[in-house]
């Protein structure tokens, strides 16, 4: 398509993306702070978890250590906790979880399920190794009252500032939304579960 433009065509757009460059670098260059960021990743769309795994693959990448603790999600085996286990010292994970509460059908074991889990939770956040954690549904546990909403939101706030955190689960909390830094809804708009398609190895686990 390249080929059909006129020199004309072909001046005005480099005049244009020159334009754009220019928006865009003074755009960025106006950003100075950094910090670690409070991110929420929730909606009733699929991908919440598997963003957060992403993200922590990256802060690897770059040698930094990250921990994970699932609040809901039980110590079956994943793809992704197989995985995380290969890079050693760098991955701190516990998965403290049930299972879903309509699985457990047990309120107060529930409860202090994810007791345990916001103690391990505190213990990493006092810990200066970290660079990023992973707290995967812990939305679920609030929705549901397991956790006292005040006394999380606040930890989360008051976290040393070099820190990332990043929460999964659907229906997350107004307070948390207004404490984060960065919220990303994921939105549904079509799921193969609807057409009869199960769980599968590489794609729900």
């Amino acid at each position: 398509m390249t080929d059909s433009m006129t020199p004309d065509e072909a001046e005005r757009h480099r005049a244009k993306m020159a334009r754009r460059k220019a928006v865009q670098d003074a755009e960025v260059a106006s950003k100075t702070l950094e910090k670690g960021l409070l991110i929420v990743n929730t909606g009733p769309g699929k991908g919440k978890s598997t963003a957060a795994f992403g993200l922590a693959l990256r802060m690897i990448g770059h040698g930094r250590k990250v921990g994970v603790v699932q609040f809901i999600k039980g110590a079956w085996a994943t793809g992704e906790r197989t995985t995380f286990e290969r890079f050693g010292d760098l991955v701190e994970w516990h998965s403290m979880g049930e299972g879903f509460t309509w699985e457990t059908q047990d309120k107060a074991r529930d409860i202090a399920a994810a007791a345990k889990a916001w103690d391990k939770v505190l213990a990493m956040l006092a810990d200066p190794s970290f660079s990023l954690l992973v707290l995967d549904e812990l939305n679920i546990a609030l929705r549901y009252d397991y956790l006292d909403l005040g006394q999380v939101v606040a930890a989360l706030s008051n976290r040393r500032a070099g820190l990332h955190v990043v929460v999964t689960g659907r229906n997350a909390k107004p307070e948390l939304i207004a404490a984060a830094d960065l919220v990303t809804e994921m939105g549904q708009v079509k799921h193969h579960f609807a057409a009869g398609v199960k769980a599968q190895a590489g794609i729900e686990f």
